[in-house]
């Protein structure tokens, strides 16, 4: 019981998708007449499946992960939309479940309500003056009549019985047309071992790159300190007069430890982002730049702190080859969330040409983007302008 009770609730929820998929239709209809109105319906057809994505997955216990989104400009977006695989197969369920999901959401909500009803109608139909319509528009006003609701009662306990199945083929037929193809999922499969292996060699990169730093600067340095101190000891035996002059040279280089090793700290990972969270502390960022900048900042709130400081390591060495390399006169930075992505962008109007090949830090930006699933583009004709997007996925 508790099966059929599963599949009538499943292909009930279905009746609802198909109500949606024929006005969905229209519209789509609408979309490819007027094209540039695709990349606004095709969000909200996605919901759409995405609905059945999950309804299909609560029956069957088995996840059909969704395309990833189409991004880009408007009529590129468009153009997209009609060559992309996934899109394509969810027009094809839309126009499918549109038919099966009506009839079959239809018969789930029908026998059930008719078969409660045939054992009353040989006990009330003589109570009615007149008689009145069964469930399939017969009219009851005799016994013959009335009595013929206990063999259609036994048929529609049968067909009862078998809506598991109908549920079954229903949700087989589903996962056919909204499973993505195999090849699309080994593709998917080799580049998130390849976003694996390099998010890898960035941490290995960034754990050497720390090693340096504190074996290069602060460890040198502290040794210093401890030198100095050792002068400063020898020299309080020999010659107190002179002692406090290497102990201040020996202060002023412990000094100087503490701000390497604090410089070394914020290249982990910036204090400013705790105490500011993202857009303040890239509203740091852009104060301090050389090249006027602008920052255009949705209001953020707190982020994972993976992907706030992703961001800000990308924006940090965006502004930094605006100032070093671009010749700009002014620089603009944005950030928003768009659909669960955190999309940032860095523009400058300066002479462009930025490689990644000249150490311009562009391929450690790509590097620590692709470890959190992301993507970076950049964007730098000669002549300028230089435009870097960041899109992070901000986990879900």
């Amino acid at each position: 019981m508790k099966r059929i009770w599963a599949a009538v609730v499943y292909l009930a929820t279905g009746l609802l998708t198909a109500i949606a998929s024929w006005l969905a239709i229209g519209v789509l209809l609408l979309s490819v007449v007027v094209l540039p109105l695709l990349p606004v319906t095709a969000p909200i057809i996605r919901r759409i499946v995405d609905f059945d994505r999950r309804r299909i997955a609560r029956y069957t216990r088995a996840e059909l992960p969704s395309p990833p989104p189409l991004d880009g400009p408007w009529l590129h977006r468009a153009q997209g939309v009609l060559a992309d695989p996934g899109s394509r197969r969810e027009g094809l369920w839309l126009i499918s479940h549109a038919v099966v999901g009506t009839l079959f959401g239809a018969i789930a909500v029908g026998v059930p309500g008719a078969l409660i009803q045939q054992p009353f109608v040989p006990l009330i139909w003589w109570a009615i003056p007149g008689g009145f319509d069964n469930s399939f528009g017969v009219h009851i006003d005799s016994w013959p009549k009335a009595l013929l609701s206990i063999p259609i009662g036994i048929v529609l306990a049968l067909i009862l019985t078998q809506l598991p199945k109908l549920a079954d083929l229903d949700a087989r037929w589903a996962k056919t047309l909204l499973s993505p193809p195999r090849a699309s999922l080994e593709k998917r499969l080799a580049e998130v071992v390849a976003t694996r292996a390099a998010a890898l060699q960035a941490h290995g990169a960034e754990l050497r790159r720390i090693e340096r730093n504190l074996h290069d600067g602060t460890q040198n340095k502290l040794v210093g300190v401890v030198m100095m101190l050792g002068i400063a000891e020898r020299t309080l035996k020999q010659n107190p007069d002179n002692a406090l002059q290497a102990l201040l040279r020996a202060q002023d280089a412990a000094g100087d430890a503490l701000e390497e090793l604090r410089n070394v700290v914020r290249s982990i990972h910036p204090p400013v982002l705790e105490d500011l969270g993202l857009d303040g502390a890239v509203q740091a960022l852009a104060a301090r730049c050389p090249v006027p900048c602008v920052l255009q900042a949705d209001h953020l709130g707190r982020l994972p702190a993976a992907v706030e400081a992703a961001a800000y390591f990308a924006v940090a060495e965006a502004l930094t080859n605006v100032a070093k390399h671009s010749g700009a006169n002014h620089a603009w930075v944005s950030l928003n969330i768009d659909k669960e992505q955190l999309v940032v962008v860095v523009h400058d109007d300066g002479k462009g040409g930025a490689d990644e090949k000249r150490g311009t830090g562009l391929d450690g930006i790509r590097g620590r983007v692709a470890a959190l699933d992301g993507t970076a583009d950049v964007s730098s004709p000669e002549g300028g302008p230089t435009v870097l997007t960041v899109v992070l996925p901000m986990g879900k």
